[in-house]
């Protein structure tokens, strides 16, 4: 189907089971109630969604379980995070042929590349499929940070059509835009700065915490198209000590604790990964379960 770059796009966790292997019946029910909160488009197999333990199948069959979900009412991206280029382009090419709406590209993993090395990887793998792209630029978590020139190489290609901006620095909204206006379209992709960029004219939001809160993220946004902008951050600043869980190493275990927690979903994660534990477990589950005691009733959001 055809993307359309706006909106709320989950970046989805992926389940597993006791025995660390794929778990599709709870990654299933999870990515309904995405569908059900009424998000926008979906993304699979990203940071959030513990790509470095998958190996190419595992990811090919979590974006047909998500498109086979989706059922064709919204998108589905597979992200492409790979250690090589041609890894990348190898799992590309599958995830397209199993009917990927797009893809979301992270620069070459564990290598740091400079500018010139990570435009030849997001070409290279631009060049492999015919869908449309978005630029996954996340210098804090990755090293490699996409300026303004390296961007402009990158959309001469009119496969690149967005850019998941995670720099942590909300400027670059409006530096983006002035820059490339609506050639580019923009999605926040740092959780506790989602709010600002979209009143500073971001497109869309990349979101982690919506995983476990799906309808106060897709409120949010929809509040602040509607002009309801005392009403959003009303939600947001309620939403904020959740949305900072995001902001962490442990981003996965913070993330897969409230799933827990608000849906009663699983939060096994593949080693290196270990489930939170101790003074640092009790830390995050407070902070939920605080969010959790005082949650905000919530808009119609068929009205908005």
């Amino acid at each position: 189907m055809t993307v359309d770059w706006k909106g709320v796009f989950p970046a989805v966790t992926t389940k597993f089971k006791a025995d660390l292997s794929l778990d599709g019946d709870e990654m299933r029910r999870c990515v309904q109630a995405q569908v059900d909160a009424g998000v926008d488009g979906l993304i699979c197999c990203g940071s959030l969604g513990e790509a470095s333990t998958l190996d190419i199948d595992e990811k090919v069959a979590v974006v047909a379980l998500a498109l086979d979900v989706a059922g064709g009412r919204i998108p589905v991206l597979a992200t492409v995070a790979e250690a090589t280029t041609a890894r990348a382009c190898a799992f590309a090419k599958k995830a397209e042929e199993i009917g990927a709406d797009g893809f979301m590209i992270l620069p070459g993993m564990q290598y740091v590349s400079d500018g010139r090395e990570a435009v030849a990887h997001y070409q290279a793998v631009a060049a492999s499929v015919s869908k449309p792209l978005m630029i996954y630029n996340n210098p804090v978590a990755y090293r490699v940070d996409l300026g303004e020139e390296e961007i402009a190489t990158l959309i001469e290609d009119p496969k690149f059509v967005a850019i998941k901006e995670s720099s942590d620095d909300v400027r670059r909204t409006t530096t983006l835009r002035n820059r490339f206006g609506a050639r580019l379209k923009i999605f926040g992709g740092v959780d506790n700065l989602a709010l600002e960029g979209l009143l500073m004219g971001a497109d869309g939001w990349v979101a982690g915490l919506v995983c476990a809160f799906p309808r106060e993220t897709v409120a949010i946004y929809r509040l602040v198209r509607a002009g309801r902008l005392d009403e959003a951050r009303s939600l947001y600043r309620w939403f904020v000590p959740l949305l900072e869980l995001d902001v962490s190493t442990k981003l996965v275990q913070n993330i897969k604790l409230a799933e827990a927690l608000a849906c009663g979903s699983t939060e096994t994660v593949r080693p290196p990964r270990l489930p939170l534990v101790g003074a640092e477990r009790a830390r995050v589950e407070a902070i939920i379960q605080t969010a959790l005691a005082c949650r905000p009733a919530l808009p119609d959001l068929d009205s908005l």
